[in-house]
């Protein structure tokens, strides 16, 4: 995709029901534009964060005064489980306690709140436990599809899970023998279930990818729902999307 036109999935992705909108005014898929929009808004509530924070008591003073949390939220440009989460512990209750009726909204025994509860977890589909579980589940997606496509090409590769504790940081796959894909010589891969932009990529390679040349040589990321045309990657360091699983691979004896 080039950068351009994520950039303008990017900007118009503003609320949930961008979502549906775009998808039908484009026929793109579903999954790519809420994936986008989950970027968006994670970027944009971690550069908000502390300034809403700071407002915590005017908050809290206009929910007492009858404003919805799911009002205040939208009012704020901010996420509603988060902006509920704020307004809760400013009224000097915990995150736990929070986290408990927002899982559970049929214990609380006020029906107003409970009904606010029930509607920020509703509007909210990245902060709200469906959410949360949605992208983890997302993540997991793209780890098995990596690791059907080994499994299917004989390839022999342990996961981070196997090397819990034997390295600081691991990847996806770890190939007991590199690889060659697509021309490429691989020894490990990463699997991410993002959007590529380069926001995204410098940060991935930042914290992950780097390292990963450093302790294991060259390697491969795999971007399931694409990336931008226009990037630089580092030496050491490849990258595809979904067509990976098209490919064929022979490893290195």
């Amino acid at each position: 995709m080039k950068n351009e036109d994520f950039k303008y999935l990017y900007d118009r992705l503003k609320e949930p029901s961008d979502i549906d909108a775009l998808s039908k005014e484009l026929s793109l898929d579903r999954e790519l534009l809420t994936v986008i929009y989950t970027q968006r808004t994670v970027r944009e509530t971690t550069k908000k964060f502390y300034k809403v924070q700071r407002n915590g008591q005017r908050m809290v003073r206009s929910w007492q005064n009858g404003e919805t949390i799911l009002d205040i939220s939208r009012r704020l440009e901010f996420p509603p489980i988060l902006t509920g989460l704020m307004i809760f512990q400013e009224s000097g209750r915990s995150k736990k306690q929070f986290w408990a009726i927002v899982r559970n909204p049929e214990t609380i025994q006020d029906p107003d709140l409970r009904k606010q509860i029930e509607d920020i977890a509703a509007a909210d589909i990245i902060y709200s436990p469906e959410g949360s579980e949605k992208q983890t589940l997302r993540g997991k997606w793209g780890e098995k599809n990596l690791q059907d496509w080994l499994d299917a090409q004989g390839i022999t590769y342990r996961t981070e899970c196997d090397l819990r504790g034997v390295y600081s940081k691991t990847p996806d796959a770890l190939l007991d023998k590199p690889i060659v894909v697509n021309g490429w010589k691989v020894n490990w891969i990463e699997s991410k279930a993002t959007f590529g932009d380069r926001v995204e990529v410098n940060k991935n390679t930042r914290k992950q990818l780097s390292p990963y040349v450093e302790m294991f040589g060259q390697g491969l990321v795999v971007y399931w729902f694409g990336f931008v045309d226009e990037l630089t990657m580092e030496d050491g360091i490849y990258i595809t999307d979904s067509s990976l699983t098209g490919l064929n691979c022979r490893s290195m004896e």
